[in-house]
């Protein structure tokens, strides 16, 4: 078991599958949870499943636009409030865009992935990072899009390499504070976002999962599962690694 009791936890996209999972083996690991995402009417799901996984707890959820500076001051600042501090943050936001050529590809709709993903990601690391010391640690949300390329999805592949360059850069930064820096790449998980994309695609997920050794999609408890392995103090010596989640898709 990793242990996370009295630990102030903080998770951005917490009203999405991977982001509500994490928050639940955290909170039933003995972390206090701060859950941040857009949508109010998902933090108060999430809220319940906190409370449902440590009634102890003392968890807290906040609305916001990752994007914009003044929110992400806010969130962190409230989640610092439990304790003092922040002990480990799941930086994990983020949108999956429009699919469509990069010809066809909307310009309205590229600066929105970029903004959450890329500048979200940023502005993350920047403000939740000002509250962390020594044993503290990050997670980033990148993608297997991030490794390589993937027609018809430029903003979102564009967005998630752009996440593993500032997890890099992030850990080096970080290093002389005891603050580690690690980011996750999911293949297809199934959850809303792949319904997005299979849609928008007009892909199913029999063929889409055709394409994985393993021949399946992942679940959100997978990848909550490495999130937290990479959060604890039993990785207390990796920093700057990407680990993909994806079920063998990279390792052809």
């Amino acid at each position: 078991m990793l242990k996370f009791t009295d630990k102030t936890a903080v998770i951005t996209g917490a009203g999405g599958n991977i982001g509500r999972e994490t928050a639940r083996l955290l909170a039933a690991q003995g972390a206090n949870v701060c859950a941040v995402d857009i949508s109010e009417d998902a933090l108060a799901e999430t809220l319940t499943v906190l409370k449902d996984a440590n009634p102890e707890g003392n968890h807290l959820t906040h609305q916001a636009d990752v994007s914009k500076p003044a929110d992400v001051q806010a969130y962190a600042a409230k989640a610092a409030e439990l304790s003092g501090k922040i002990d480990v943050f799941f930086n994990n936001a983020g949108i999956e865009g429009a699919t469509a050529s990069i010809l066809d590809y909307p310009d309205d709709a590229f600066d929105a992935v970029l903004s959450v993903n890329v500048k979200g990601v940023f502005l993350g690391l920047k403000h939740v990072a000002a509250h962390m010391g020594e044993g503290a640690a990050i997670v980033n949300t990148a993608s297997v899009a991030g490794l390589g390329g993937s027609p018809n999805m430029v903003a979102y592949v564009a967005s998630k390499h752009a996440v593993i360059g500032m997890t890099k850069t992030a850990a080096l930064e970080f290093a002389r504070q005891g603050i580690r820096v690690n980011a996750i790449c999911p293949a297809p998980i199934a959850g809303r976002m792949m319904r997005s994309i299979e849609d928008g695609l007009g892909v199913p997920e029999s063929s889409m999962a055709k394409v994985i050794p393993m021949r399946r999609y992942g679940t959100a408890e997978e990848v909550a599962k490495l999130v937290l392995m990479l959060l604890s103090d039993e990785a207390s010596y990796i920093s700057g690694g990407i680990y993909p989640v994806d079920g063998g898709l990279r390792a052809r």
